[in-house]
């Protein structure tokens, strides 16, 4: 048993692996759990992968399938023409689809493989997806507070551009990014309701990457860092309210600035920081905003 394991090649496929297929994440962990299980198994493997999820991965236009033995479909449902091509380009391959919906068992996108071990199917009692096999080591989950609008800045107002660079940098980063939107509105399910669904998803977070003043600072009353980033030439309010927290993570883009405006060493550096036990301890505290308080009961009662 073990010499015919040295002599298998596997490809390890799914709805990722196809040019107009889909890459979910519970397609990727199962491909990914197979090909954990077949290297603790001592058995060699690929996985391929769609060039427009990851373009430095192996494509299927680009294997040969000479190369394998054994071709794994996991993962997803069985059906369509892509899935027959497989069966037609690797047919020197035995061909085993693992944790997939069967639909119809009579599909030759079916009928194609050697065998079927289905998560679902008409005719077998449901057995768990391959996902929660997977292992997936934690990242940063990291709140985007962004500003729209704000024309009241005039030929200052850079927020297109900088949003832009900003978001385009983000997605660089490895973490879970999460859109988060201060405006409230009771009848959008994709907005909060209340600021107290707002902060409370904002606690949960280990960062918040923001270009609107009430990012910063609910960020940082909640104890959560921030890397703040004021898309007004010159700087503005963004900027104002990292001064008066005394937080150092504000990027002010100059106002005379061009594209780029945005430094990503500047941004790799803050983000560092933002992620450091240091940062963390210098959010919450008293808030700063007790003497406009004071202020107010004054000028209301001279």
């Amino acid at each position: 048993m073990a010499r015919t394991r040295t002599l298998m090649r596997v490809l390890v496929t799914g709805w990722p692996s196809f040019l107009h297929g889909e890459a979910t994440a519970g397609d990727v962990l199962a491909m990914e759990a197979v090909r954990s299980a077949l290297g603790e198994a001592g058995i060699g493997c690929d996985l391929a992968w769609s060039p427009v999820f990851r373009p430095d991965g192996l494509h299927l236009g680009r294997t040969d399938p000479s190369d394998y033995t054994h071709l794994v479909f996991a993962c997803g449902p069985l059906h369509g023409a892509q899935i027959e091509e497989l069966h037609r380009d690797y047919a020197t391959c035995r061909r085993v689809a693992v944790g997939v919906s069967v639909l119809d068992p009579d599909d030759p996108a079916v009928t194609g493989f050697h065998a079927v071990l289905a998560r679902d199917t008409p005719a077998a009692v449901p057995r768990r997806d391959l996902s929660a096999l997977a292992e997936s080591p934690p990242v940063p989950v990291v709140g985007i507070v962004l500003a729209p609008g704000q024309r009241e800045y005039g030929a200052r107002r850079l927020h297109e551009g900088v949003e832009r660079e900003l978001t385009g940098w983000l997605a660089g980063r490895e973490c879970a990014r999460l859109p988060l939107d201060t405006r409230l509105d009771p009848d959008d399910w994709r907005l909060f309701t209340t600021a107290a669904e707002l902060e409370s998803a904002l606690r949960r977070l280990d960062l918040v990457v923001t270009t609107r003043l009430h990012g910063l600072v609910l960020a940082l009353k909640n104890g959560v860092p921030a890397l703040a980033v004021d898309p007004v030439g010159g700087g503005a309010k963004v900027t104002a309210q990292a001064r008066a927290w005394g937080w150092p993570a504000v990027v002010t883009v100059p106002e005379s600035a061009g594209p780029p405006y945005l430094d990503p060493a500047e941004l790799d550096r803050w983000w560092r920081w933002g992620l450091s036990g240091e940062a963390a301890g210098r959010t919450g505290g008293p808030v700063p905003a007790e003497d406009l308080i004071g202020e107010l009961m004054d000028a209301l009662c001279p």
